[in-house]
């Protein structure tokens, strides 16, 4: 064999798959048909929309476009945007590469098919071909924006979310197609450097499977941006009109916008695996894998977006280094029960558990404590009048069900809710624990004190 294990793809559950291969002392290889390493979470996807969002959140921050009306300053901040994403990019695939080099793990450029269940055909950029053979394979392809056929992608005006981070022009404004992670964090890049963003959803609410009070601030925050929403809508169709998009909705609603983003799922990269030669079955191009990553071949695993939800570079990453762990030494590895969700809009969304919905369905007694970041110290300094700490409760035991977080630093907050339901901790542990002061960390504090409040009150009553 000419490897140990080969890696199909480098983005973040590629990557943790063969730095752990490697320091296992196995000969690993990563194969990449893009020129560029990284996958969709560096190059198309995670990074580059979160820094691209940094630069917006800037000029929310410092009052928005609203009041600076000369296109130069609005095209300058796009340009900011633009420049911010690429130098990041450049950066991190050097961090990349460095470390996969160090690590001795080969770099094989071309694109790769199977030819057997321990071969694999690798085509390079020039056409030419070679097989290379294997121990083990990781597939960590990724996913793509979903592109239906009825509609007229052109990467100018009818754009996905990897068109769209190219763009050159900032549109004077957008219909964004889709209520969901990447729909709206889209929506807050745009609207807040001036775009007039409108956003059309078949859902009621957007981002569903979120608490109702949380999406509550997002809502509030994108109508002060002057985001404008078509709920319970579906397209029926989109072309092109003069210089502008028109979008025909089902209802008969026409809209006008200078471009239109459709944000509506991703599909899978495993049309040209050709995984059937290995005795794999694709349904609709997902891979299915047992608890160890394994498909229906034992030596070839499958792990990240390939395999489905939650397609979170996190997870992936997670999932990268168990499916090494058991085809090298036969270890499951135990990930945390509570994985952190995260919304990059502005502001933050993050979760780790159940939402009350779910609660109520288990039927599970429980109490809910707050805490506003306005209420805190560091929110005021903050000038954050909407953030919002959630925590849901069992009654019953006084462990944590969910942590529910909306505002600036969600996402690096939501690991401390995290940790203490992984350990099984319970409220009474945050009341006790010191944090520094003035932080935003503090509403755990403030929020947990408010859930005793009410646990005492159950017990009295």
């Amino acid at each position: 064999m000419d490897y140990d294990i080969l890696i199909i793809g480098s983005g973040p559950a590629g990557q943790q798959a063969a730095w752990q291969a490697a320091r296992m002392g196995k000969r690993a290889a990563i194969i990449e048909r893009k020129p560029r390493l990284g996958g969709a979470g560096l190059q198309t996807g995670t990074i580059p929309s979160k820094a691209m969002r940094e630069v917006a959140y800037l000029v929310s921050r410092s009052g928005g476009m609203r009041a600076a009306q000369d296109t130069r300053s609005r095209h300058g901040l796009l340009s900011d945007a633009v420049r911010r994403k690429e130098g990041v990019i450049a950066q991190q695939e050097s961090v990349i590469l460095q470390r996969l080099l160090s690590s001795g793990v080969a770099l094989i450029p071309g694109e790769a098919s199977f030819v057997d269940a321990h071969t694999v055909q690798v085509t390079d950029a020039s056409g030419k071909t070679r097989n290379i053979s294997a121990e083990v394979f990781i597939l960590a392809t990724g996913s793509r924006p979903r592109r239906p056929a009825h509609i007229p992608f052109d990467k100018k005006t009818v754009l996905d979310s990897t068109s769209i981070l190219n763009l050159r022009h900032l549109p004077e404004s957008l219909l964004v197609v889709g209520g969901g992670v990447i729909g709206c964090e889209f929506v807050s890049i745009f609207a807040a450097l001036g775009v007039q963003v409108s956003v059309v959803d078949s859902h009621a609410q957007l981002l569903t499977y979120l608490s109702e009070d949380v999406v509550d601030v997002l809502y509030d925050s994108f109508l002060g941006m002057g985001v404008t929403f078509h709920m319970k809508e579906r397209v029926a169709s989109i072309c092109r009109e003069n210089d502008m998009t028109l979008t025909t909705l089902e209802s008969g609603k026409q809209l006008c916008t200078e471009a239109v983003l459709f944000a509506q799922g991703r599909e899978p990269n495993s049309a040209g695996l050709c995984v059937e030669q290995a005795g794999i079955a694709a349904k609709d191009g997902w891979i299915a894998v047992n608890e160890h990553f394994q498909t229906s071949a034992p030596h070839i695993f499958a792990v990240g977006d390939l395999i489905g939800r939650p397609a979170l570079a996190s997870t992936g990453m997670e999932q990268g280094r168990a499916a090494v762990l058991y085809a090298f030494g036969g270890e499951h590895h135990i990930t945390a029960e509570n994985m952190p969700m995260a919304v990059y809009t502005i502001p933050e969304i993050s979760y780790v558990g159940r939402n009350e919905k779910e609660v109520k369905q288990g039927n599970i007694p429980y109490v809910i404590g707050r805490a506003y970041f306005k209420d805190s110290a560091r929110g005021q300094i903050n000038g954050d009048a909407q953030g919002l700490l959630k925590l849901i409760v069992d009654a019953r035991n006084e462990k944590l069900l969910g942590v529910h977080i909306v505002g600036e630093q969600a996402s690096e907050l939501i690991h401390i809710g995290q940790l203490v339901m992984n350990l099984k901790g319970t409220v009474r542990d945050l009341v006790a624990n010191v944090f520094n002061y003035p932080t935003l960390a503090e509403c755990y504090k403030l929020a947990a004190l408010d859930c005793l409040h009410q646990l005492k009150q159950r017990q009295d009553s």
